[in-house]
């Protein structure tokens, strides 16, 4: 393998200005890759070879001319086919959007990093309408985990994690309603970022946003490296000015200094993590003392609700709006995991009271959460109750609880970074959840640094 495709977008954007390397070969060296490697992971939908080889030729000839084009310019980035590419097919993992028309458009955030020069690449898989913590569907398939093809790559953005973690593309956009970016992320041992609720605009997603569990998810950029974390947020944020919840604040684009009281915990309740998880997750509070910071062990109170408030949003119909949505655009099936999660919906089915009184549990589990901002900066947590499952497993009764941990923080609408600061017995990657008060992505991102800086080499 090419030793550059091992460095992160922002370097090999570096590597590209200095003339090192030139966009065309940058491409043509993540081709490769993706020829190599797919077989065995089905992460990659779509290859954009001709458009990518394209879009890279122009970039080198404009560099040529003297103009140095964008921060990321000439470097190639993939995205969730849950995203529009304009030209291409954006399924959503769905039978009934597998014949759609071409997107017309790319997405919002699409067009913002070809804006800042990039190229896309690939699109990735994904799970049918993106209801699993795994990545299979009816169209294209299961994507498997780098580590180990026995087990999951994660989901809903499981094929960008598994491309990005086999160095196929350097970064790439997920998206996240209960974990999406951030599981993944820690199932193939690659960093990735949940912004806070309103900080990006989803125009262009599919399904697009709208209704109850709208303020639930957002798109995050997902990346080899924290690096590019920074990179990639300054070039996304700001109102498009048709996704109204987008809130125009302003974004630190240094690495804060601030952060120096951490809250940790490896049990939130619901269900405790595995040995192997609660050993990086302590060990990577343990570094984070001996760099100064003020540690302590600490469980906000009312965190084991996570589960059954995510679950009352996303399930108060019972699932029928899930399912009147797959009818009407004519997904005649849907995958087994898309119907376990249903099955697991209807327990939470209920009536205008009650949904009033889960609105009212939700305002207290916020408002109880937002209070031990008062005491820490940033919270250290699992990202999972364990590392990567065995295919067909996310479902189980046993492990579906252990997602609760990133669930908390789509309930919170903070945001929530992941980095990879361990690994298991059996060679699977771990890693770890910062989260942070609103608006504060650079402090998560700081910690992040840290704990990437301190851990050991993958």
């Amino acid at each position: 393998m090419n030793p550059v495709l091992t460095l992160s977008g922002t370097a090999q954007a570096r590597l590209i200005r200095e003339g090192q390397i030139s966009s065309e070969e940058l491409i043509g060296a993540h081709l490769a890759r993706i020829e190599e490697v797919n077989p065995g992971l089905n992460a990659v939908v779509e290859v954009l070879r001709e458009e990518a080889l394209t879009a890279a030729r122009g970039s080198d000839d404009r560099r040529s001319r003297g103009d140095a084009g964008g921060p990321l310019e000439g470097v190639p980035f993939s995205v969730k086919d849950s995203i529009e590419v304009r030209g291409t097919v954006c399924s959503a993992g769905t039978l009934g959007y597998r014949n759609n028309a071409k997107s017309t458009r790319d997405a919002t955030l699409v067009s913002r990093l070809r804006g800042a020069g990039a190229i896309p690449l690939a699109r990735t898989n994904l799970p049918d309408l993106l209801f699993a913590f795994e990545s299979d569907n009816l169209i294209f398939g299961r994507t498997n985990n780098p580590y180990d093809a026995t087990r999951s790559s994660g989901g809903s953005s499981g094929g960008e994690a598994a491309l990005i973690a086999a160095c196929g593309s350097p970064f790439g956009l997920g998206s996240d309603a209960a974990g999406s970016v951030r599981l993944p992320a820690h199932y193939c041992g690659i960093a990735a970022l949940k912004p806070t609720s309103g900080r990006l605009p989803r125009t262009g997603h599919v399904p697009p946003a709208g209704g109850w569990i709208e303020m639930l998810w957002q798109i995050g950029p997902m990346a080899r490296r924290v690096e590019d974390l920074w990179t990639l947020m300054p070039v996304l944020l700001g109102a498009d000015g048709e996704d109204r919840t987008v809130v125009p604040m302003p974004f630190a684009t240094e690495r804060s200094g601030g952060p120096v009281r951490v809250a940790f915990f490896t049990d939130n309740g619901i269900l405790g993590a595995d040995a192997d998880t609660s050993a990086a997750v302590r060990g990577a509070a343990r570094d984070l003392h001996a760099r100064g910071f003020e540690v302590e062990e600490f469980r906000p109170a009312g965190i084991e609700q996570s589960y059954e408030l995510e679950m009352k949003f996303l399930g108060a119909d019972g699932g029928d709006g899930l399912r009147a949505f797959a009818a009407g655009i004519g997904s005649e099936r849907t995958h087994p995991l898309l119907e376990g999660w249903l099955a697991k919906l209807e327990k939470y089915r209920t009536d205008l009271a009650g949904f009033a009184g889960y609105w009212a549990e939700l305002d207290r589990f916020r408002s109880e959460m937002y209070r031990v901002l008062r005491r820490f900066d940033v919270i250290l947590s699992p990202v999972a109750a364990q590392p990567a499952v065995p295919h067909g497993t996310s479902i189980d009764d046993s492990v579906f609880p252990g997602f609760s941990y990133t669930m908390t923080h789509n309930l919170t609408g903070w945001p929530a970074a992941v980095v990879r600061c361990g690994t298991s017995a059996e060679g699977l990657p771990i890693g770890v959840q910062i989260a942070a008060a609103p608006w504060r992505e650079d402090v998560a991102l700081s910690v992040a640094s840290l704990v990437e800086e301190s851990a050991v080499g993958w």
